[in-house]
């Protein structure tokens, strides 16, 4: 699969299955746990809350850190890429169509998301 490994096509699917089973069975599990037998106390149910709570800052924060890096860099690129930017070296693409019809897409995705919320 990767770099002509014999066998590992086969390796990254069993990888990818046994993934897909443990999520499977933690999630029945929590299901399981907080619906029919009523376990999750509300310590748990705070725990739960604040993992979550943290996951999203998490997410925040990495995507802050990207686009700073990606601002930073080409507000102020540096003399390695030829003080331009985009480098001379990276061919830019056509903003108006795939993109825009991918920004669309996520734009409407959120939208109908939100109105089935309400």
């Amino acid at each position: 699969y990767m770099n002509r490994f014999v066998g590992g096509g086969q390796l990254a699917l069993l990888g990818f299955a046994t993934l897909l089973y443990v999520m499977y069975t933690w999630w029945r599990d929590i299901v399981r746990e907080a619906t029919f037998e009523d376990q999750h106390t509300v310590t748990v149910q705070r725990g739960l809350r604040l993992g979550m709570i943290l996951f999203i800052v998490s997410e925040i924060m990495f995507f802050f850190a990207f686009f700073w890096a990606f601002f930073h860099s080409s507000l102020s690129p540096v003399f390695n890429l030829g003080g331009v930017w985009p480098p001379e070296a990276v061919a830019t693409i056509q903003t108006s169509g795939i993109p825009l019809t991918n920004t669309f897409f996520l734009l409407s995705s959120g939208a109908t998301v939100t109105w089935a919320h309400h």
